[in-house]
């Protein structure tokens, strides 16, 4: 393996054309200069919005204007850096733009204010004497649920105001991540390899080479421990932000405040954890002492979870003919679909490349009004295939959602956003097993389709409990340490595997390696969305057309319904723990069959 190449070095096929949003440096400047002069303009309705429905729906069309121009601006200064972390000018642009955007925010908090201090009906008077205010009628309502955890509106705009110093956790992780640490190289069979965060979890962590995950995975720790006061702090800091947040709002806890945006009910939250906890672990016990056994190892190390259980059958695939396996794959969902699907890979909305200071793990940025990108790193493996499939459902959903949606009913609950891009995931697998009644071929791709399910129900999820821990210790006012952080960790992993891995020191930094800690309540729903789509998909199965015909007919409401009643347009009913029992035993399906392929 060569050494690692620096953005200018990469092939600028694999690199994303970010010029449908700004074609210069120039350019983009003066779209965030005028960002502030838009919002500047919005000012002259503060004190106005008492005044009748008229003035009202003024206000909010030009508030989505605005949104629609911060989305162009914002998308451009995060995928610059996304794209070069370690480029001062991506990080400046960064910067400018987080400034101006906070103090957009801040100018702008009369609005939701002014709108909460009219008197009780006057907003549903408005919605009901003019019809332009429809489209406004559920977020206004929503806006109104919070009004018991709204603070005085000279507080809010404060801390809109200090939303740069709030976001702060989060870019010191990246910073100490993608542009400070460095890892030692490695030697295997008398090769020396470099490390780094993308080699080792794009490529290495699924090496058939049981040395070159062990070695790769002891330098991968040894970095890891070193950065670990730095990587806590920078958590610590994150989830006493949460647990003030939380109080001064009068919420009972951080968990109730972050459910609270996505619609979800504390019992949907539960329910997600504990079934699938509880119910999978004795599946992922019995696949992992299946590896060990099939790979004749030792010990089942959690550096070998991820290790092929077929090494000598698994075919190279390159981007290109990825690319026409899901554009056939996806087929299903019709024209409409396909035409996003085409465009994205023709277009150059991937960002495949793979160089220094280029963000970790895999990501979809959907731009209201342009169109979505897509920033992975490509391996030539199937792995590979389905994280670029679980992408194009993010872009896909999300474009149709923007075509048939205003922005501010565009995007969905967090709950369900990961439901469309795993649909493509199941989607994509159906066709391979249809493709091939070849038995090494059929175990092959069972091997894919259950990696996405512990990517989602494991990786994700035990995420998420890791997640749901820290916040009741932090409630109780326990202090968040790097060896509390790994003390937990190590809990959450041994309670889930029992005894089918063995967890070493290392197993217990995984707090340190994923950016979802930062995000809210996100991990979990990675499992919520594989429930909901793994049910969509047998209907799909089950009965074709119609069941198609309604999925994207989900996809187009994007967020103009609470996550239930998406799920129950696709005919899938989220509100009991049933959905979620049939998709683990499904997983155990899987196992069981992969068993006896193997037999």
């Amino acid at each position: 393996m060569g050494k690692m190449l620096t953005r200018s070095e990469v092939p600028i096929e694999a690199t994303w054309n970010l010029d449908d949003l700004f074609v210069s440096q120039d350019e983009f400047e003066a779209g965030l200069k005028a960002l502030e002069s838009q919002a500047a303009e919005l000012t002259r309705f503060k004190g106005k919005l008492g005044e009748g429905a008229s003035v009202l729906l003024e206000c909010l069309n030009e508030q989505e204007v605005l949104m629609e121009s911060i989305s162009k601006v914002g998308a451009y200064a995060r995928l610059r850096q996304s794209e070069d972390g370690t480029n001062p000018l991506n990080l400046a642009n960064s910067a400018k733009t987080g400034d101006v955007l906070s103090r957009i925010q801040s100018s702008l908090t009369f609005i939701e204010s002014e709108l909460l201090d009219l008197e009780e009906g006057i907003i549903d008077q408005y919605i009901t004497n003019n019809q332009g205010l429809a489209p406004y009628a559920r977020s206004l309502n929503l806006l109104l649920e919070s009004k018991p955890h709204r603070l005085s509106p000279e507080t809010e705009s404060v801390l809109a105001s200090l939303g740069e110093v709030l976001g702060s956790p989060y870019r010191i992780y990246l910073r100490s991540k993608l542009s400070d640490m460095t890892f030692d190289d490695i030697q295997v069979n008398e090769d020396t390899k470099p490390v780094s965060f993308r080699l080792y979890e794009n490529s290495y962590e699924m090496s058939e080479d049981a040395q070159l995950r062990r070695e790769a995975f002891a330098s991968f720790s040894k970095s890891l421990h070193g950065s670990r006061h730095t990587f806590a702090e920078a958590y610590a800091t994150e989830v006493k932000k949460q647990v003030v947040l939380s109080r001064l709002r009068g919420y009972d806890s951080v968990t109730d405040m972050l459910l609270k945006p996505q619609q979800v009910t504390m019992e949907m939250y539960n329910n997600i954890h504990d079934t699938i906890l509880t119910e999978l672990a004795p599946h992922m016990r019995r696949l992992m002492k299946l590896k060990k056994r099939v790979l004749g190892l030792d010990q089942m190390l959690f550096c070998d979870l991820k290790a092929p259980m077929d090494p000598d059958f698994n075919p190279s695939v390159t981007y290109e003919e990825a690319c026409s396996t899901i554009s056939q794959a996806l087929s299903v969902l019709g024209p409409e679909y396909g035409e996003i699907v085409e465009s994205t890979f023709t277009k150059r909305w991937v960002d495949y490349a793979d160089n220094i200071g280029k963000s970790t793990g895999a990501f979809c940025s959907s731009v209201y009004g342009v169109h979505s990108y897509i920033l992975m790193a490509w391996a030539d493996n199937m792995r590979n295939a389905f994280t670029l499939a679980h992408e194009v459902g993010h872009a896909g959903h999300l474009m149709l959602a923007a075509h048939n949606q205003s922005i501010t009913n565009a995007r969905p609950s967090m709950y369900f956003i990961e439901a469309p891009s795993t649909m493509n995931e199941l989607l994509l697998a159906d066709h391979l097993l249809s493709q091939s009644e070849d038995k090494r071929m059929r175990r092959w791709i069972i091997l894919q389709l259950l990696s996405t399910y512990y990517h989602n129900y494991v990786t994700h999820l035990l995420e998420a409990e890791m997640q749901r821990r820290v916040y009741r210790h932090a409630m109780a006012d326990e202090p968040i340490t790097a060896d509390k952080l790994s003390e937990l960790k190590g809990a959450v992993l041994s309670d889930f595997w029992g005894d089918a891995v063995e967890l070493d020191e290392g197993a217990k930094l995984t707090w340190m390696r994923q950016p979802h800690y930062y995000m809210g309540l996100y991990p979990y729903t990675y499992a919520a969305g594989l429930t909901a789509s793994t049910a969509a998909a047998q209907l799909i199965r089950e009965e074709g057309q119609p069941a198609v015909d309604r999925w994207l007919q989900v996809l187009k409401a994007g967020g103009s319904k609470s996550p239930l009643e998406l799920m129950a347009m696709a005919g899938v009913d989220m509100s009991t723990s049933e959905p979620i029992s049939k998709a683990v035993a499904y997983v155990g399906t899987l196992v069981d069959e992969l068993e006896s392929l193997y037999e």
